[in-house]
């Protein structure tokens, strides 16, 4: 696993992607250049999307460490987990409004209805 190197979770990102098609949000690009490259931005409207792994980003019931090697995936994680919330703290030092999504959340009603209230 440690060779393992995301380029995004094209399989959420899919998801959500298709949910915003099909409740017509729109303004979102992918790929914007802003501190911890969020999966979708809306420039426009200042608020970053984070679509979280359960895995990587330390789900705080779901996150299942490897008995092989162990210390080196509890400090790996816990270094993610630092990170996100430094850069979710930056962002919104900055006017950001920073919405994170565990992957396994992607597809619920409840997610569609965050961003909307976030995006209004």
């Amino acid at each position: 696993m440690a060779q393992v190197k995301s380029a995004g979770n094209k399989s959420t990102e899919q998801i959500l992607f298709a949910l915003f098609r099909k409740h017509r949000i729109t303004g979102w690009r992918r790929g914007y250049s802003i501190m911890g490259r969020p999966d979708f931005a809306f420039p426009v409207k200042k608020v970053a999307v984070f679509i979280d792994g359960c895995f990587w980003h330390g789900h705080p019931s779901k996150c299942r460490i490897p008995q092989s090697n162990r210390e080196y995936w509890v400090k790996k994680i816990s270094r993610n987990v630092i990170r996100d919330k430094l850069v979710t703290r930056t962002l919104r030092q900055k006017g950001w409004k920073v919405v994170r999504i565990w992957e396994d959340s992607v597809a619920k009603s409840s997610t569609i209805s965050r961003l909307r209230k976030v995006l209004n």
